[in-house]
This record gives C-alpha cells, sequence and structure tokens, in this order.
C-alpha cells in the first residue's frame, strides 16, 4: 500500500504548519513506513495516511508526486 508520511524537516525546530512537507512511501502497514521514514531520515513524523485506490490517482496526478524509496 502507498502511504502519505507528512513531516516536519527537522525535530530540533518547532513544529511549524508552514513548514510541513510530504513524502509517498510503500509499505505494508502504517508501523512499517513510519519505521522506514524514521530509520533513513531525521524527519519529525506528524502523520501518516494511507491511500485508498481513489487517493493515490488524485495524488499522482499532481506533479510533484514522487513515490520514495529507501535502501534496505
Amino acid at each position: 500500500m502507498i502511504f502519505k508520511v507528512f513531516y516536519q524537516p527537522s525535530k530540533k525546530i518547532n513544529p511549524r504548519r508552514e513548514n510541513t512537507q510530504s513524502l509517498y512511501v510503500e509499505a505494508q502497514s502504517q508501523v512499517d513506513a513510519r519505521i522506514m521514514v524514521e530509520g533513513e531520515t531525521a524527519y519529525n513524523i506528524e502523520h501518516i495516511e494511507g491511500l485508498d485506490p481513489k487517493a493515490l490517482e488524485y495524488e499522482q496526478s499532481n506533479p510533484d508526486y514522487k513515490l520514495t524509496e529507501f535502501n534496505k
């Protein structure tokens, strides 16, 4: 399943809505997605959302859509 991960770029700076960014990862569950992103980045994860087929189709229509892959 594809998950949209909302995050702040740094854990050292107080979170601000204006700084929230997102990335997309493929994982078996939300827990796996969190472990993957936390293990590979220093991001402060705010929220992880599973994308159903219609939501995924909508996100993929955005030119900035890119599936993030981490080295395992």
